[in-house]
């Protein structure tokens, strides 16, 4: 992978990314450190990708791969707010909705943002979990 493909791929994706890690983990810390693992992955990875979405799928199944063995690893979930710093077009569209979906079970709370916040339909979801 080029450097300016992986750069072009971390600015279309870094929030994508961040945000299903941390659907996971709740801990914006460890979203952080998690996202930067995965793109580590993504520039380190030797295939080929068919097209963005593909990529952006990888990206996904990598993310929620990395936020699921940091779970068995740490074996607790912390919770910490949404940092303040984010710029009003990466935060969710209200801190109230949010915090309802992050009371949810993991199991909901990731597909209910594939499908509401990536726009992926049903079926993909199915494929990416």
């Amino acid at each position: 992978m080029t450097d300016e493909l992986f750069l072009q791929a971390y600015d279309t994706y870094k929030n994508t990314v961040y945000a299903v890690i941390f659907n996971y983990l709740r801990s914006a810390e460890d979203a952080s450190e998690l996202s930067q693992d995965t793109f580590i992955k993504l520039y380190t990875y030797d295939g080929e990708f068919d097209s963005d979405e593909h990529m952006k799928a990888w990206l996904i199944r990598v993310a929620i791969n990395g936020s699921k063995n940091h779970l068995r690893s740490r074996k607790h979930i912390s919770s910490s707010p949404i940092p303040e710093d984010m710029s009003s077009d990466d935060r969710y569209e209200t801190d109230e909705i949010i915090a309802e979906v992050m009371k949810l079970p993991e199991k909901y709370r990731v597909p209910i943002h594939l499908f509401y916040y990536e726009e992926y339909g049903i079926s993909q979801i199915a494929e990416i979990l």
